[in-house]
């Protein structure tokens, strides 16, 4: 069974976040609110977790697993970022959007799109997001938790934790902004691609 834990929406417990931190980094599994919905994530690197989270969503290995980072900073060693789509990034963030871009060589292979070496970036406006990057000192590895044959992420940890609590080592309960899943912008080529249309505004693409 998982650990049930309640943080603040704006001010989150210390002691709580270093406890969800320390789990990630001894291999966790953590469920967590964010700016659009609920997110599952691992530590970098952690090749269980990962297909903890597969095997949870029903995933494939094509699938875009996201770097969530506090700020621009801690995305920089991760992406090939040219100068129009860091444009874009500091202008939508933070905020619920998702990045695609080309890994750089310091990711590890295994968090990369097989054919296209591609990643997801993201950098949430939600308090609890950014108090667990912040405490964990770099990014988490994430994706948006949305159960199979369904198309919303999830809103309530209590419901994760009441059905799905056996899976993940760690549910924290609280406020979600929106209950749409990120918006999805490519930004491998020179010009972006709406590859998912959820929260945020998208207008402009």
């Amino acid at each position: 069974m998982s650990r049930y834990i309640e943080l603040h929406p704006v001010n989150p417990q210390a002691r709580l976040v270093a406890k969800v931190v320390g789990t990630l980094r001894d291999g966790g599994l953590v469920a967590y609110p964010t700016d659009s919905g609920y997110a599952l994530a691992c530590a970098p690197g952690n090749k269980e977790g990962l297909d903890r989270i597969r095997a949870i969503r029903q995933l494939d290995d094509k699938h875009n697993f996201t770097f969530v980072c506090a700020n621009f900073a801690q995305a920089g060693p991760l992406a090939i970022v040219g100068n129009n789509a860091f444009r874009l990034i500091k202008r939508l963030t933070p905020g619920p959007y998702t990045f695609i871009l080309k890994g750089t060589k310091d990711v590890p292979r295994m968090t990369l799109n097989p054919k296209k070496h591609t990643l997801g970036v993201r950098i949430p406006d939600h308090a609890i997001t950014q108090a667990l990057v912040a405490e964990f000192a770099s990014p988490i590895l994430s994706s948006t938790f949305i159960r199979p044959g369904q198309e919303e992420p999830e809103t309530s940890g209590w419901e994760i934790e009441d059905s799905l609590g056996h899976l993940i080592d760690i549910v924290i309960e609280g406020p979600v902004t929106s209950t749409e899943p990120t918006t999805v912008i490519d930004l491998t080529q020179d010009a972006p691609e709406l590859l998912r249309a959820g929260a945020g505004d998208h207008s402009f693409i």
